[in-house]
């Protein structure tokens, strides 16, 4: 056994030397002899690439060996409402939660301490928002980065609530044992879709409807102070406004106006959204789709209507070609002239239809059943 170990601390490691596991000192970068004839002696090196003494001795020093504390490590303890910005050699490197307590080894770089009062509020600075979206910085779990697009408004909730809009453009808040949130809402005219709605109409006929509203927001902040999702509440009030507009009305009275069901839902959404934040500009009925044996009956009633109107107009023609054929009888009655001139034209009429005439006993006899044709 050997009674002289050596141990070797690099220049870019610290070294703790431990005797059977307890602390007996730190060790700088160079080389050690130590007498160990009964082999309880070892070192733990640790480097300064990683400075964080993270080791069950680090609360042991704090307490009982402060000079060494003072002279080999950094220490950054911050209070429960503070976060802290850990720099090396000017350089961001980490973000610290608040009630942090951390000893970081001293030597390799120059470390830097900016303490953040979240008493005075969560909101980060832009120059920080810029430097946390670029990479390279420890523990930004601890912040929550926004970046709200144009035409846009971020709503801001704090554990929850409701505190304030945000811009167009980058933001950033601390998280630190706070639920914060930010909820992107487009300002512009939006399109929304109620489709397939089962509704019973007043004489219990089952349609399928789809409804289409154009809405936008004119107060966002009051709108999600009053609900938490307000276009599902938007929604939640065109099918209720879409169901007693139908539900009133029967099955003719829909399908002879479907306009009415648009102004009912319109006067409905009037009442219901008022001073809510939320504004529909447009609705209209987009499908009314009638179950299949309801389209068959449909289909035969039209029929039916059609061929009745069809059968009414018939009549009224022959009704009125038989008063003008009885009208013409009543001129030529007193007038023979009219009444010759009219034979000629029936003669004319019928030469027109065949290749040749043959006619016996005289002209007089073609009008009075004498004549013979014989096509040729």
């Amino acid at each position: 056994m050997k009674l002289l170990k050596r141990f070797v601390v690099k220049k870019n490691e610290r070294g703790l030397l431990m005797s059977e596991g307890d602390f007996v000192s730190i060790l700088e970068p160079g080389q050690y002899s130590r007498f160990d004839w009964k082999d309880r002696l070892a070192v733990t090196t640790f480097s300064l690439q990683s400075p964080l003494f993270d080791h069950p001795l680090a609360q042991y020093l704090r307490g009982q060996e402060p000079a060494l504390v003072e002279q080999h490590f950094e220490a950054m303890d911050l209070a429960q409402h503070e976060a802290g910005l850990r720099f090396e050699d000017g350089r961001l490197v980490e973000l610290l939660p608040p009630d942090s307590r951390r000893l970081y080894w001293k030597g390799q770089v120059e470390h830097g301490l900016q303490r953040i009062d979240l008493n005075q509020g969560r909101r980060l600075d832009d120059e920080l928002v810029v430097r946390l979206s670029r990479p390279g910085v420890a523990g930004t779990d601890l912040v929550l980065l926004a970046l709200v697009p144009a035409f846009h408004v971020g709503v801001l909730k704090i554990d929850g609530v409701v505190a304030g809009l945000l811009e167009p453009g980058r933001h950033g808040y601390w998280r630190c044992g706070s639920q914060v949130a930010v909820e992107m809402v487009d300002t512009r005219l939006q399109a929304l879709e109620v489709n397939g709605q089962e509704i019973l109409t007043r004489d219990k006929v089952s349609l399928r409807l789809s409804l289409v509203a154009n809405w936008r927001y004119t107060d966002v902040l009051g709108a999600h102070g009053q609900m938490s999702k307000p276009v599902e509440h938007l929604y939640r009030e065109l099918q209720f406004g879409l169901r007693a507009a139908v539900g009133t009305r029967t099955l003719d009275e829909l399908l002879e106006d479907k306009q009415s069901i648009d102004g009912s839902v319109t006067e409905h959404l009037l009442a219901h959204l008022q001073g809510s934040g939320l504004e529909v500009s447009s609705l209209g009925v987009r499908d009314i789709i009638l179950p299949g044996e309801m389209k068959t009956l449909l289909a035969q009633v039209v029929e039916a209507e059609k061929a009745a109107q069809a059968n009414v107009i018939r009549r009224r023609e022959e009704t009125q070609a038989t008063r003008s054929l009885l009208n013409t009888a009543k001129v030529m009655e007193g007038n023979p002239t009219a009444l010759r001139l009219k034979e000629l034209e029936t003669l004319e009429r019928v030469a027109e239809r065949i290749d040749r005439i043959s006619v016996f006993g005289g002209l007089d006899q073609v009008l009075n059943g004498m004549v013979s044709l014989k096509a040729g």
